[in-house]
């Protein structure tokens, strides 16, 4: 890569990002020093496209294979991602390959099978409130000859949020954007992740403030399995239901995506070979240009003399736009995509194969020196191909996290010392769980858990006006320490006590 010094503006954003830092300052313009393995990255940052690619063979460079940005790493260099260096003509791996051994004493220790799971849950529990009196059931049995306890509480949590998946590639709204239940803004859509929308419901800041009991309600619909109606500013309306397909703007979604343009293009490489000589698929984060891709390569294909509209990526990859068309992009009609046919390396007769990332939607067309790309019906590899895509997505779907916190005074009805509490919980001395549910403790401060609604109860979550969503929450740990946190031990019952009032409450 050489710098332009007449067009650079000296704003040092190349610096700032060049992966191995060869960039420096040279009378006060940017230069490209020793070392570079033209990752591109001064390229795509460069504000004034002043940076050039120019053909300059290195003596004894390899090209590097490990990821689409194919670096060429000259002797006793690292390549962008300081992974692999060039080592007498050979790529290595610049650390050794580690075992569990020697990782593992950094990794914490896993709970006791004895503790994993606990004796009663809390749901139908009651309460501790007004929180310094013990919890509603203290109960003790033997685990293979150990005094094991479990404490329950349905606690109210005004720490609360929720963080649902939304199984879709169509736009919904922009980041940021605030979300409304009933009318009132509960939340916002918060980012995308693989195939999916994550919305962020609550936390104490909304659930304490002026619209706190619609997101109280919403946020305990949701937990419970219920469908609720959301809807976007500016963006989508929301018909979601935990473990159902999403409703959006009335249109139920059938397929989760099987992954980003470019990695169906390297998951259906064989078939598309068979299908078309080029294939692009179009998808709103990354679209594939099959013949230019690193799979397309690996089977044998020459790059075409097509160039798409997109921003390009890394070779055969482009940063897509988001819209309402095809794959979640802006593209409506499908040969829209294409910037630049170059004539000279497109053959009369070159068949292309354009489709979405979940085969739902795909148009085949015949490349004509007279009349361009004619589209025609798809043929048994094209078929094909698109059913194998359309057989792999899985089926869009629903998912939510609730975010609980629990480190507050809910824990005196566990313990006399609650930060003794706390800390068992983080050293994995006492476990956690949500109506008998895992649960996910965040590090650091506090007891902040994540728990998947879907393995907890339908109904075992509730609100009140406080608001606060009341959680079922379990404590479970070996009897010995739970005397140690200064546990109330004049409250333990035995669970065969315990057990046969359940038993009985459930004949009545």
């Amino acid at each position: 890569m050489w710098i332009d010094p007449e067009k650079c503006n000296a704003c040092g954003l190349c610096l700032k990002d060049c992966p191995l830092e060869v960039i420096n300052w040279f009378e006060k313009k940017a230069r490209v020093g020793e070392g570079c393995v033209e990752c591109r990255t001064c390229f795509r940052v460069c504000p004034k496209q002043a940076v050039v690619e120019i053909s300059e063979e290195v003596p004894g460079a390899i090209l590097c294979p490990a990821c689409p940005v194919n670096c060429r790493i000259s002797p006793d260099r690292n390549g962008a991602c300081r992974r692999f260096i060039n080592r007498d003509g050979e790529l290595l791996r610049d650390r050794p390959l580690l075992s569990y051994e020697e990782v593992k004493g950094a990794l914490s220790k896993p709970p006791s099978p004895l503790i994993r799971e606990p004796l009663i849950t809390a749901i139908g529990a009651g309460t501790t409130y007004p929180d310094h009196i013990p919890a509603p059931y203290i109960v003790t049995d033997r685990r293979d000859g150990v005094d094991v306890v479990t404490v329950v509480t349905e606690a109210p949590l005004s720490y609360s949020g929720m963080k649902i998946k939304v199984d879709t590639d169509v736009p919904i709204g922009e980041e940021g954007a605030e979300i409304r239940f009933d009318g009132r803004p509960v939340g916002m859509v918060e980012t995308e992740e693989y195939g999916s929308k994550i919305l962020a419901l609550g936390g104490v800041n909304r659930l304490t403030g002026k619209f706190g009991f619609a997101v109280a309600r919403a946020i305990a619909s949701a937990a419970n399995r219920q469908a609720i109606e959301l809807s976007i500013r500016k963006g989508a309306k929301l018909s979601l239901q935990v473990g159902q397909p999403p409703r959006i703007n009335g249109k139920i979604q059938e397929r989760m995506r099987v992954g980003c343009g470019s990695a169906t293009a390297g998951l259906f490489a064989s078939f598309f070979k068979k299908a078309a000589d080029e294939v692009i698929v179009l998808d709103a984060h990354i679209t594939s240009l099959f013949s230019h891709h690193a799979s397309g390569r690996a089977v044998g294909l020459t790059p075409s003399g097509i160039r798409l509209s997109f921003s390009l990526s890394t070779p055969g990859r482009y940063f897509g736009r988001k819209g309402p068309g095809w794959g979640g992009t802006s593209i409506e009609n499908p040969l829209e995509v294409i910037a630049v046919v170059d004539p000279e390396s497109i053959p009369e007769g070159t068949r292309l194969l354009i489709t979405e990332t979940t085969g739902e939607r795909a148009a085949y067309y015949v490349y004509h020196q007279t009349q361009g790309f004619v589209e025609e019906s798809l043929p048994p590899e094209a078929l094909e191909a698109t059913r194998a895509i359309r057989e792999t997505c899985q089926q869009a779907r629903v998912s939510a996290l609730y975010v609980g916190g629990a480190g507050g005074s809910a824990r005196a009805g566990v313990a006399c010392y609650p930060l003794r509490l706390t800390r068992a919980i983080h050293e994995h001395r006492a476990v956690l769980t949500v109506g008998g549910a895992p649960v996910f403790v965040l590090p650091g401060g506090g007891i902040t858990f994540y728990v998947d609604v879907e393995q907890v109860k339908a109904g075992a979550f509730s609100w009140t006006p406080t608001p606060a969503i009341i959680a079922p929450i379990e404590y479970t740990m070996l009897l010995k320490d739970y005397e140690a946190m200064g546990g109330h031990v004049e409250a333990v019952k035995p669970f065969s006590s315990i057990r046969g009032a359940v038993f009985k409450a459930k004949r009545r």
